[in-house]
């Protein structure tokens, strides 16, 4: 397991790393439309981005001012390595730091064993936006 490094900043600081692993997942590899993916949600919410030993960015998340994690993308040569935990457990803990009694998501449906192995419970039925199978999960602290 490779070791990352988390950094947390606002969108001026780490958003052309967050954008670049988005679009690079979101936009390429899942066919979501660009105007989609960025939204004027990023100016107000916590990033993270982890950067790997050589200080390449290979995931991001966000942490929106209600508690919601969103965003959170993972680039395909670092799946499996443990990004995606370190960074929503980060995300978690940056969210309790803030007083929140708890965190939700909108979890692809294919990703929904990940949140789940991190405690999180499915909320609702399936729903699908930019033509993706979601489900809201959520996490309480």
């Amino acid at each position: 397991m490779s070791t990352h490094e988390i950094r947390y900043g606002d969108w001026a600081t780490l958003g052309q790393d967050a954008a670049a692993i988005r679009t690079e997942v979101f936009v390429r590899e899942q066919n979501v439309p660009a105007e989609l993916e960025m939204d004027d949600k990023d100016a107000v919410c916590l990033h993270a981005v982890a950067y790997d030993d050589a200080g390449t960015p290979v995931g991001t998340g966000r942490l929106l001012p209600d508690g919601h994690i969103g965003r959170m993308a993972v680039l395909p040569q670092a799946r499996g390595t443990g990004v995606g935990g370190a960074l929503l457990q980060g995300l978690m803990a940056q969210a309790r730091k803030r007083g929140h009694m708890g965190v939700a998501l909108s979890a692809q449906t294919h990703a929904a064993p990940f949140y789940s192995a991190h405690g999180f419970r499915q909320a609702g039925d399936e729903f699908f936006e930019a033509g993706i199978a979601h489900v809201e999960m959520r996490h309480g602290f």
